[in-house]
């Protein structure tokens, strides 16, 4: 049974597209046949984080419009085994997805991969509709700031009356809270929510908190996404959330301060 799950935000730059690769990235790695999708039509960014962006000559919306085969437009990572990535147009307008065409290619997809990964333009325009109208989970990411928190709690009330699960009245669709950019220092400044302002705010169950780490922007850069540095407390921190999600209890890192060790203290390195 394939599962559905749409990476979404209120509030555009919090990291929907460094998590949507992270994410499908950490799932394949587990072994589980997992699909990527860019919803965001017009902008697509997907394939730069995933490095494939020369290798894109069909996209989402060709198959849509039956000019491709899904087989034509999807594209084999170069990493992980078991990821594929369906780009998004640059060239077309959002109202090119249509719920008949999302769905079509949903079912198709279905057929071969456990997972189906939706990377949401943010907000609630027509591409973010229909990234999140047939979800299974939703993964809301957000910041720990007010604004952003704010947009995200937009987000889960569309997601609660108008997906597919509400308006059938099936189970709603399972929310996932992830908060990226995190700074324990900051948060003592008062410069930034914490951990718990958000919950307390969002009320929905923590998936992960990503530290602010120049990992994620290095990693951007060089077109493989962050989960894949296992050094990095980024990458470390979207592993742990992977494993959340697939069922695993493991305690939230990265919460606090790090206190440099000796050596760090003398010498000026890292912790």
């Amino acid at each position: 049974m394939s599962k559905i799950i749409v990476i979404t935000s209120g509030k555009g730059g919090v990291g929907k597209t460094t998590t949507s690769a992270s994410i499908a990235t950490g799932l394949a790695k587990r072994g589980h046949k997992t699909v990527v999708i860019d919803f965001d039509v017009g902008l697509r960014n997907l394939d730069l984080i995933m490095n494939c962006e020369r290798r894109v000559v069909y996209d989402f919306v060709n198959v849509i419009n039956g000019e491709a085969t899904l087989n034509q437009a999807l594209i084999k990572d170069k990493h992980t085994d078991k990821l594929h990535i369906l780009p998004a147009s640059q060239t077309r307008d959002k109202e090119a997805l249509t719920k008949e065409g999302v769905e079509k290619v949903l079912n198709e997809l279905a057929e071969t991969f456990e997972y189906i990964v939706c990377d949401s333009p943010a907000g609630i325009e027509h591409g973010a509709l229909m990234a999140l109208y047939y979800a299974d989970e939703a993964i809301v990411v957000t910041n720990p700031e007010v604004s952003s928190v704010r947009d995200s709690d937009r987000i889960l009330g569309i997601l609660q009356s108008k997906s597919r699960r509400a308006e059938m009245g099936l189970d709603p669709v399972k929310e996932h809270l992830l908060l990226t950019r995190y700074s324990p220092e900051r948060v003592i400044k008062g410069e930034m929510l914490s951990v718990q302002d958000v919950e307390e705010i969002l009320a929905v169950p923590l998936l992960g908190v990503i530290p602010e780490s120049q990992a994620v922007l290095t990693a951007s850069n060089q077109g493989v996404p962050v989960i894949h540095d296992d050094l990095s407390d980024a990458g470390q921190a979207y592993q742990d959330a992977v494993a959340r999600l697939l069922g695993e209890e493991r305690e939230h890192r990265f919460l606090d301060i790090q206190k440099k060790g000796f050596f760090s203290r003398v010498f000026g390195g890292k912790a």
